[in-house]
């Protein structure tokens, strides 16, 4: 049977350097690239190998987005050997400037479409499979400011954990991956267009796209649930475990 790696989000940012990772690790039979921009998804495909690569274009803050994954998944029954789920999205604006459009596709795409990819690929998983999600250390706290996109990481990191020990005696793996600022275009759509890069300590801590898809591969292989990428991000990790809340709030705001 044909094994397969699933990526979401695929066209851009961490997705694309999962596509571009695994395409040269070769340890699947065909990528499955899931993304909206069907332009850029044929020229990713004709960059790795076309042979090897497949293109989804699917919107999945849609319910036909969503149907049409689980269309080729049961027309061609693949072996997941391994789902990305890396499509994000987020406003860096309080939650009174933001509109009812905009809030609900940040939460049906990070919360609801995560959710019903883990949910549509575990029957076409099976033992030694992996499910890499990726959060955000935005989700270890709340932020003013950023409170939904902050929350729906909150979401991800909490189910990721629980579906992790329900899937321990099928041996699949799920891995979350929390990772801080990363120089993606990210910052430049959270803003809407106001700032493109980070500055100050976001600056001097952020990673780049391949280093979280690099140490996000080698912590699914090894099963690890949770992983902060970057020192700083472990660091926040323990600090919202063991100082109240209102007072990192504070701080950072």
């Amino acid at each position: 049977m044909t094994r397969i790696a699933l990526i979401t989000g695929a066209t851009s940012g961490i997705g694309e350097q999962f596509a571009r990772q695994l395409a040269e690790s070769q340890t699947c039979d065909e990528l499955w690239l899931v993304g909206r921009n069907s332009a850029r998804l044929d020229v990713l495909k004709a960059e790795l190998l076309p042979q090897r690569t497949v293109a989804v274009c699917a919107d999945l803050c849609t319910t036909d987005g969503m149907m049409c994954i689980e269309a080729m998944l049961k027309e061609r029954e693949p072996v997941i050997s391994l789902l990305i789920n890396s499509a994000g999205l987020g406003y860096r604006e309080p939650v009174s400037g933001q509109s009812i459009g905009e809030i609900s596709d940040t939460l049906n795409t990070n919360c609801n479409a995560l959710t019903l990819m883990c949910r549509m690929c575990l029957p076409y998983m099976d033992s030694g499979s992996g499910m890499i999600n990726i959060a955000s250390s935005a989700g270890f706290i709340p932020q003013p400011g950023f409170a939904v996109y902050a929350a729906s990481k909150s979401y991800v990191i909490s189910f990721s954990q629980a579906l992790a020990a329900e899937l321990k005696d099928r041996r699949i793996k799920v891995t979350c991956v929390c990772p801080g600022p990363v120089t993606t275009a990210f910052q430049y759509k959270a803003t809407k267009g106001k700032t493109e890069g980070f500055t100050g300590i976001r600056a001097k801590t952020s990673k780049t796209p391949g280093e979280v898809a690099r140490i996000s591969l080698k912590a699914s292989s090894k099963g690890r649930r949770l992983v902060s990428v970057g020192f700083s991000q472990k660091l926040l990790r323990l600090a919202a475990k063991i100082l109240p809340h209102q007072w990192i709030i504070s701080m950072i705001k």
